[in-house]
């Protein structure tokens, strides 16, 4: 099935202002109607908890994100998708032409032809003796001070916190075609859909039942030193940092986490590993060595001579 990745976030909160501002000082668009978009058009939409436009939550923890949608690459996907369920479990066709589901876990899934925009930026370049790619004279950072904070530019993944990660994987691989890349062992797999090489647009992690939800979500920067702006950007503007920055070892991928209004973390990723069907996924322990290359910890700039407090 060629899924690309997850291409919409519904969240039912609690202050959907609070949220909003949240979602546009991480650096999303509003566009409308609750919805805040990253620069290929995938985003997140924010309403109240009790908008009766949003599915209903049945599962006992207060989970605010209500219905991920994936994006697919065309109606021969969605038809595929909805043959593959039809009389097994409810499969809603919606106004907009979108399916609507339920997991083997009780998320809500919604698919739809993709609205994923093409956008013309260049990934960031790194010099290195014996291997330049930058040219001479272009510089790897501006000196504009005022120069506004990079944009994400792509949804790129969701992890949820589950009670049986195994059924979950199963569902996935099994019934939509995912690829697990990497597992930690006691803890639960990372999967990418068919139509993406990223390493994880899903990451499962075995919680208690009463912690199933949302666990974060993130969009996709374009290299560590956007991840590192951004960050460094949205913690001035107030909201917490949670996690990073760092790299992690699974998927390679530069991160910074943050505490949000939505129930659950938001991250900054950057530079994730690519694989084809050729790759063997990797097995070890869920523990921080195997979590994380290296912790960085956000404080205030400082200048030299300045003592950083």
């Amino acid at each position: 099935m060629n899924i690309l990745g997850p291409d919409t976030l519904y969240f039912g909160v609690d202050d959907v202002a609070l949220c909003e501002r949240f979602l546009k000082d991480y650096g999303l668009e509003p566009v409308g109607d609750g919805r805040f978009e990253a620069l290929d058009g995938t985003g997140v939409v924010i309403k109240r908890g009790d908008d009766p436009s949003l599915p209903a939550w049945n599962l006992p923890t207060a989970n605010m994100l209500r219905k991920t949608v994936y994006g697919v690459k065309d109606a021969a996907t969605l038809d595929s998708i909805k043959q593959e369920f039809d009389g097994e479990r409810e499969v809603k066709v919606l106004a907009d032409g979108s399916l609507e589901l339920v997991d083997d876990l009780g998320f809500v899934l919604g698919f739809q032809i993709s609205v994923r925009k093409p956008h013309q930026l260049k990934a960031e370049r790194v010099n290195a003796p014996g291997d330049v790619h930058r040219p001479a004279n272009i510089t790897g950072v501006s000196i504009d001070t005022a120069e506004p904070a990079p944009k994400p530019r792509t949804l790129s993944h969701v992890v949820y916190f589950v009670p049986d990660a195994e059924k979950a994987e199963r569902f996935y691989a099994d019934r939509l075609g995912f690829k697990v890349t990497d597992k930690f062992i006691g803890m639960g797999p990372f999967l990418r859909p068919a139509g993406t090489s990223d390493h994880h647009t899903l990451f499962f992690i075995q919680t208690p039942p009463q912690l199933q939800g949302c666990e974060h979500f993130t969009f996709h920067m374009g290299g560590p030193t956007e991840v590192m702006k951004a960050g460094y950007a949205f913690a001035e503007k107030g909201w917490e940092s949670y996690w990073g920055p760092g790299r992690h070892r699974f998927g390679s991928n530069w991160f910074w986490y943050f505490n949000s209004p939505m129930g659950c973390h938001i991250e900054y990723d950057a530079d994730m590993d690519q694989h084809d069907d050729d790759w063997s996924p990797r097995l070890a322990p869920g523990i921080v060595d195997n979590s994380q290359v290296f912790l960085f910890h956000w404080r205030e700039k400082w200048a030299p001579g300045g003592k950083p407090e």
